[in-house]
Parts: C-alpha cells; structure tokens; sequence
C-alpha cells in the first residue's frame, strides 16, 4: 500500500458493462476555444467522430480575431449535429465560455472539450453505458497527457481509473479530489441545473479545480471507467503556453492557490470534511511540491512572494492537516516554508519535491538526538522518517556519468539517513535508462551495492546558486549535522554503452532492492562541479564520434543527450548557433 495514497474505504468494483446496442443520441460536447483555429476543427471533428451517442456539438467561440468563427461556420453548414455560439465580449479564461455551453445544452447528459485537445474513439459510448447503467450523475474516465511532437504519452490519475467502479458518494475515494479536471467527465444535464453548478466566470485560472469541488461537494453517485476518454495534448513549444502550464509569474500561482483554497472551503461547507482535509493533503503533495521544483529557475523577487502567498495559504491549516502523514515529502516542503521567513534550501526542496523523492545531505540532528531539517530549522522534525517504511524513504543516490572512449562509467553513492538504510541492509541496484520521447528502454543491468564506511560526498553542489542552507545556519544551535564518520554510503560503478544507447535523451532509472527483499525506485541526483555535466566528444566504433551531455533535469535528476555519429553532432552544433544568433 502507498502510504501517500492509502486504500480507499468500499468503492465497490463492479464487472464491465455487458454490451448493449448503440446509444440513442444523449450527449453534448461542448467544445470551448479563443484564436485557436489551428486545432479546434480537429477537436470538434473528434466529437462528431463519437457517433450516433453524441446528439450536439455545442463550439463556444469566445470571441476570437483569427478566423476561427468563419472555420466553425463552414464545419457547421456540413454537420447538423453542430452548433456554433460566439460570445460577443472575450472571457479571458474558460469558466465563461463552458457556461454558455452549459447553457445551450439540450442533451440530457454535457461533457466538456477544449479546442487544443481531442476525444478519442469510443470516448463517449464508454462514460455514457457506464453513467446509464450505474444511474450515475457523474461518469469519469482515463485522461493522458500527449507530449506534442514527440507524442509521449503519460496517464493522469491513473490509480483512480483501474477497473469499473461505481461510487454511491464522493466520500467513499477520498482521492477523487485529485482529479480536478473537469474534460474528463460525462454530467447529467439536469444534475448541474439543478444544484446550480457553474464555472466561474470571467478570467478565473484553474476554474475547473472550484467546479470539481462544486461537483464533489453535493455527494453524487459517480461511475468510473479504465477508458481513455480524453487526449490532453501538451504544446510547451508554442507561441501562446495554456494557461495551466504558463507558471513563469507569480500571478498563476496566485491563482492556484485562490482556487484550492475555494474548492476547500466549497468541500467543507457542504459537510465534506474528509474529502477537504484529502484536498488540502493534495495542495501538498501536487502543487507545492510542483512549483517547489521550479523555484531555482526563477528570480528572486518572484521566489520572495512565492514563499509569502504560500506562508500564507499553508497558515490556515490545523493540527490535523500535518498530523496526517507527516513525513509525505509534501508536508516537509510545507513545513519548511511555514517555518522559515525568507526561501531557503530551494535546491534541497527541489529534490525533495522530485518524484520519486530525495532528501539531500546534512541530515541534522536536535540535542536529544532526534532528526531535524537543519540547525537552522530545528523546529522542522523529520522524526517520522524513523518509522516510515524504508521502501517509501526518500532515499538519496549521488550521480555521475564519465564518458570516456573505450567504456564510460556511471558511479552511484547512496546515503545513509538517519541509520535507516544500513537497518534495511541494501544489496544491489537495477541501473536502466529511459528515452524522453517515446519510454524506450535500453542498458538494464544489476549491480552489487558495496559498502564504502564514511560518507564524504558533497551532495548539494548543484547548478543552481542557491545556497542549500543560509545564514540561520551558522547561527548558535543545539542542532548537528551526522559527522562523517559516524555515517555510512553504499557505491556502484556500472559500465554504460553510451553508443548503444543512440540519439536522444535518456533519464536515469534506478531500483535499490533490500535484504528482505524490498525495492525502491529511484532516480538520481545529478553532481555537478568539476567539469562533470560538460559536453564531451567520444569516439565511437560504431558512429565513428559521440556528443554527450550528462545534465540535471528541473529536478535536478541525472539525465544524458546523446547525438550520433557525424550528422548528429552537426545537428547539434546547428541548434546551438541558432539558439546564440536569436
């Protein structure tokens, strides 16, 4: 069991459907886009695409300048089934044109598409014979994230669309709150009419976060279906970012945590206290830990009023929000934050906040011997940690690739932490590396973890400039940090075929396995410093040259570029001086 996502108490799985005949027409699509007339023919050609189940296709046009109107208007004279609504004023967000679709429906059951994304076949045929034979009023399924153009694919919320499952309340899987997408649904019509659910209007980001709780909140019966049901296509080359995805001001965090803190207290005025406390849990362990990782690569002002608005929001939880799991990497982020005036640690934080999790040397240590997060922070106890299963620890592995001409090497260090380790006795390490564009997989090997006594290794240099602890520091403190001497680190070297590896980018995939035959997965923190992540030419017996770039991800994971041969070194070498000359 996944301490972070505990087994939910009796949502009752179900047997799939038996087939039935086709559906009579019973859905709207409503399809929401403002100057996207590059994709929103394909969205609404997915819709139509459904078959006879869908009756209308509702495209909201919010106003756009792009000629989007005039390409809807000719879908429109072909199709019956769809009807075009331009709004006269722009919104500037999705809550209001979402409410105009709302609006229009005449079907019994809506659900909700954006010009950017598609419905995949089968989409509605499965929510709508699973909303029907479940009497539900809400009916979800599988939503991917496609990475556009490399077409990676990567499930959202997948542990909540496993199998057929019917919910009498929310309550019953208190980590529904997790999916606060709103696309992914079918809703009775009448169920939103009647209990008045709406979006909110005008630019509000993060909307469908408040309509989920909305939702939530008045106790549906739900069905849930392992589907795909939704393609989320992600375009982060793009002149215009989504809204969701353009986290470079402050400004979007401060909505989010405008939205979280509304859907919290929609959730607990309606009486839903256990699904509140799981949304509060989810700010956490989702958003913070998110945007925690990204606080290096932004500036300082931004990094002082994100801390603050945080400082702030994290103010209003109560006892029992930390009590609850405690030593989730989540809370420890929260809890540095709440504690400490100004930003602290971000290159710890950030690999705290990585997934899987890694907490970085010094392991500190209060007067009385109990673990601390610093001398600096005494008050922040990583005492749980001591009791936590060792497979769920956020165990930190060192890092560094060497490439070299007849056989490059990747040397791994894993820390001790807090006597842990050496408790659960760590035998061998699964090395594998993982290609960025299409999850392929390539140099699986095992290896014998061995142990090394002293654990001299500096973990926290990094590319970031950010201090790992600042002045409160060297301040007096009964805190310590575990000496050297005392703490112990277990190594591997592994041999890497960086030219069997081939072109591409690959992410370093790590499985530590225990004595008692436990397992933990685990991806690496990059050493930097010393020439270790420059760019090197290798040559290769079987390209002739290799270009590799050891580098640390956002994450601050080890991660490898690899171009082959002469043609792909020149590629490179191309981008690169475009890059330079714009």
């Amino acid at each position: 069991m996944d301490p972070m996502h505990p087994e939910q108490p009796d949502p009752h799985p179900v047997p799939a459907p038996a087939p039935i005949p086709a559906p009579a027409p019973q859905v709207a699509v409503v399809v929401i886009g403002y100057n996207d007339r590059a994709h929103v023919g394909d969205a609404v050609r997915s819709a139509l695409a459904q078959g006879p189940a869908v009756a209308e296709v509702i495209a909201v046009d919010d106003c756009s300048t792009d000629g989007s109107e005039a390409l809807l208007a000719r879908l429109a004279a072909g199709e019956p089934r769809l009807r075009v609504v331009r709004r006269k004023v722009n919104s500037g967000g999705c809550g209001s044109p979402r409410n105009t679709g709302i609006d229009a429906v005449t079907a019994p059951y809506v659900m909700f598409l954006d010009s950017d994304d598609v419905l995949p076949p089968g989409a509605v045929d499965a929510l709508l014979t699973a909303a029907e034979a479940a009497r539900a009023d809400v009916a979800g399924g599988l939503c991917v994230r496609r990475e556009l153009p490399s077409e990676r694919e990567q499930p959202w919320q997948a542990p909540l669309y496993t199998e057929h499952t019917v919910l009498a309340r929310p309550a019953q899987c208190p980590r529904l709150v997790h999916d606060t997408l709103c696309v992914n649904k079918l809703y009775r019509t009448d169920f939103l009419r009647e209990h008045g659910i709406r979006f909110p209007e005008g630019r509000f980001l993060y909307e469908d976060i408040v309509f989920t709780a909305r939702v939530l909140a008045t106790g549906p019966r739900i069905a849930l279906v392992p589907d795909r049901v939704y393609v989320w296509q992600v375009r982060r080359s793009a002149e215009r970012l989504s809204l969701s995805l353009d986290r470079g001001h402050v400004d979007n965090w401060a909505a989010r945590v405008e939205a979280c803190a509304l859907a919290y207290d929609i959730l607990l005025g309606a009486g839903q206290k256990e699904l509140a406390r799981a949304a509060r849990a989810k700010f956490l362990d989702h958003e913070v830990r998110m945007y925690a990782r990204e606080l290096g690569l932004r500036d300082a002002p931004y990094r002082r009023a994100w801390w603050a608005r945080t400082q702030e929001h994290l103010a209003r939880y109560d006892a029992a929000d930390w009590e609850l799991n405690p030593a989730a990497p989540g809370r420890l982020i929260g809890r540095v934050v709440l504690e400490s005036p100004e930003p602290r640690d971000l290159p710890r934080l950030r690999e705290l906040a990585s997934r899987p999790a890694r907490l970085l040397p010094p392991y500190a240590r209060a007067a009385d011997g109990t673990p601390v997060w610093s001398p600096g922070l005494p008050q922040v106890s990583l005492a749980p940690l001591l009791t936590r299963p060792v497979p769920t620890l956020p165990l930190a592995v060192d890092a560094e690739l060497r490439p070299r001409a007849r056989a490059s090497v990747l040397r791994l260090r894993l820390h001790e932490l807090y006597g842990r380790v050496a408790e659960a006795d760590p035998r061998e390490v699964d090395v594998e590396w993982h290609a960025r564009e299409d999850d392929r997989t390539r140099g699986r090997t095992t290896v014998a973890l061995t142990p090394s006594g002293a654990d001299t290794t500096d973990s926290t240099d990094s590319t970031d400039s950010t201090p790992t602890t600042d002045s409160a520091d060297t301040t007096d403190s009964t805190a310590t940090i575990d000496s050297a001497d005392t703490v112990g680190s277990w190594t591997a070297e592994v041999p890497v075929d960086l030219a069997g590896l081939g072109s591409g980018t690959w992410d370093l995939r790590l499985t530590l396995r225990f004595a008692d035959g436990g397992e933990r997965e685990a991806t690496a923190h990059a050493l930097a410093g010393a020439g270790r992540l420059r760019r090197r030419a290798v040559p290769s017996a079987v390209h002739g040259v290799l270009l590799v770039q050891p580098y640390a991800t956002h994450s601050g994971a080890l991660a490898v570029r690899v171009a082959t041969g002469p043609g792909g070194v020149l590629r490179v070498l191309r981008g690169r001086l475009r890059r330079l000359l714009h």
